[in-house]
């Protein structure tokens, strides 16, 4: 399977609801349009075949998100939340994962910047940008029936007297089924995942699994055997058969779960690695984070375990972890990873550097192994096995068994799979209670993907504190250059516009609305336009945000003379609208804020500059 990014943020440019990158993992093989041959006549011949074969393949992809999509749509009319929230992700997972390049092809990067921008407004909807499902219907074909978006778009009206923010903190703070609940936080409250501990705890062995007793078994065990005895893996432990048993469990019925947790394990695994290195616990250790959570940061389990380490709220107070109405630290990224690897390493002590118990001290906590112990009379997680509870019983052989499959994927069956990219990003301290939209906008991001960076914020603000933000990778001088210049951080209505070169505030006037006098206002000591500048919002204006609106398609009436307003045809964009009117594509795109190849929707009003020798229209 191929990936053509450098970083997650190259697809993630909407960035995916907190819980999001939930691994739906298919098999897939890149596909392009491009076919090279040994003749100029053979690549000719092959041309039509190759470019049929990629527009079917991308035909496929769009169906195929469709498909999940309005699956999700059906399970929210329905009132089922979490299924809701699994299809929406599923149906993004397609584009990421399907091997061809989205934003190489106009017509899946739209229809993909749109399915993200409309979860974002299911997921956290306000009265003034709701869902557009019709449009989202419309950019992807997906035949989306009128009286369904009807449908969703009144189930998640907001009232006037909440907002979604202080929405999602009442459901932060008590979890109570409140009207703001119900009505501002769209189709799920705070973004979480079911952890895999879950089903672990009910997981019973079949007889094929537990089928050990063969020559080809024996051979592997004495292999396992001697490799945890002479340190192989950075610690040593005691072979048994359970271990084997449960890697026939990954090779068999539970292959896609391993599958999924080593393509999700690229993301998080060097950073697990190096802290756990610096904390002295073995690094292999680390692939515990695998069964805790299958690497989603977002991962809640029936405990109120919660995070890629599925601390439980009183042992993540205990190593620093704090949760407040803004953040829970569980679910972050390096605080958590250090947290658990400090835990582990006092659990080893503990036990005198049995690394088994450890883990089942994890899990089940020291108190539970202690009694074990006593009731075994020694300190072996086998002996104490009986007497601990029937979850860590099967935890401790499965992580085992992941730590074997992970270190040698080629045997085991699982060659095939390539972990995801690393995940990239740049950490950078900004004041207290900074607006995400603000910082998305300086990044050339989204609010959603931000919250995928930081998934331990709880609203769409940072802490009433100076606080270390993860932004996309290369992006922090930017954010910071925007963060010293400008005194609206905390205004979640300013909007910033990109300047092109030789524009004059009165040329961003005439595309925002907002007056020239205003612009400078928010702008002080910039004597023209460069770079991001500030846009403030007033009521009546047409301010665009850069990071997850699009521009405003409402009639509107424009009392400029120097424009006049064309209504774009099914197909055409900004560039075909242009040359029908005889206008510079260029000029168009910057004063209606969108780019030359922007698509359009039927009947969408385009201002145009009107010169003095055009008809009157």
């Amino acid at each position: 399977m191929s990936f053509y990014f450098n970083s997650l943020q190259k697809y993630l440019s909407g960035a995916i609801s907190i819980g999001l990158l939930a691994a739906f993992l298919v098999s897939s093989s890149p596909v392009s349009a491009q076919v090279t041959g040994s003749t100029s006549s053979g690549r000719n011949a092959s041309k039509p075949e190759a470019a049929s074969k990629a527009e079917a393949r991308i035909r496929q992809i769009s169906n195929d998100a469709g498909k999940y999509f309005k699956q999700g749509l059906d399970n929210l009319s329905n009132s089922r939340r979490f299924q809701a929230r699994e299809d929406f992700d599923r149906s993004v997972e397609i584009f990421l994962i399907s091997g061809v390049n989205v934003q190489r092809d106009q017509g899946l990067r739209e229809c993909y910047n749109e399915l993200i921008e409309t979860i974002y407004r299911m997921e956290f909807p306000n009265g003034q940008q709701p869902a557009n499902l019709r449009r989202l219907s419309t950019v992807c074909n997906w035949e989306i029936k009128d009286e369904v978006a009807d449908n969703i778009t009144a189930m998640l009206k907001v009232p006037v007297e909440t907002g979604a923010e202080d929405s999602l903190i009442t459901a932060a703070v008590d979890g109570s089924e409140s009207p703001a609940m119900e009505f501002g936080v769209g189709f799920a409250d705070q973004s979480f995942e079911a952890s895999p501990l879950d089903e672990l705890s009910k997981l019973v062995l079949n007889e094929v699994e537990q089928d050990v007793d063969n020559p080809e078994a024996r051979i592997e065990y004495e292999v396992i055997r001697n490799a945890a005895a002479n340190k192989s893996l950075g610690f040593t432990f005691q072979m048994h058969r359970m271990v084997q048993q449960f890697l026939n469990y990954y090779r068999g019925r539970g292959r896609r779960t391993m599958e999924v947790g080593l393509y999700r394990s690229g993301y998080f695994m060097t950073m697990a690695r190096r802290i756990f290195r610096e904390e002295g616990v073995p690094e292999n250790v680390a692939w515990l984070g695998q069964v805790e959570s299958a690497w989603k940061p977002t991962a809640h389990s029936w405990a109120s375990a919660a995070g890629l380490w599925q601390f439980i709220p009183g042992t993540g107070s205990r190593y620093g972890l704090r949760r407040t109405a803004y953040l829970d630290e569980r679910q972050s990224f390096e605080q958590a990873t250090r947290a658990s690897a400090r835990y582990l390493k006092f659990l080893a002590n503990r036990y005198g550097g049995n690394w088994e118990l450890a883990m089942a001290g994890y899990n089940c906590g020291e108190g539970n192994v202690d009694r074990a112990i006593r009731r075994a009379g020694v300190a072996n997680f086998w002996a104490a096995y009986p007497y601990l509870p029937k979850e860590t019983r099967n935890y401790v052989p499965n992580i085992l068994a992941t730590i074997l499959i992970a270190n040698n994927p080629h045997q085991y069956g699982f060659g095939h799979i390539k972990p995801a990219p690393r995940l990239r990003y740049d950490r950078l301290r900004v004041p207290a209670s900074t607006s995400l939209n603000l910082i998305a906008q300086a990044s050339d991001s989204t609010v959603q993907y931000l919250r995928f960076l930081n998934p331990e914020l709880r609203t769409n603000r940072t802490p009433p504190e100076p606080y270390v933000v993860r932004v996309p990778a290369g992006k922090a001088n930017e954010v910071v250059a925007i963060i010293r210049r400008g005194s609206l951080i905390k205004d979640d209505t300013t909007r910033l516009a990109n300047s092109g070169k030789g524009e004059t505030w009165e040329s961003i006037s005439r595309r925002t609305g907002v007056t020239v006098a205003a612009l400078k206002e928010a702008n002080p000591g910039m004597k023209s336009p460069r770079g991001k500048v500030f846009v403030p919002v007033v009521v009546g204006n047409n301010v665009a945000s850069t990071s997850y609106n699009r521009p405003a398609t409402k009639e509107t009436v424009d009392t400029d003379p120097s424009v006049r307003i064309v209504k774009a045809k099914s197909g055409e964009t900004v560039r075909k609208l242009a040359e029908r009117v005889g206008a510079s594509p260029v000029e168009v795109a910057k004063l209606n804020g969108l780019y030359v190849n922007s698509r359009l929707n039927a009947g969408r009003e385009i201002r145009v500059p009107v010169k003095s020798s055009d008809p009157a229209k």
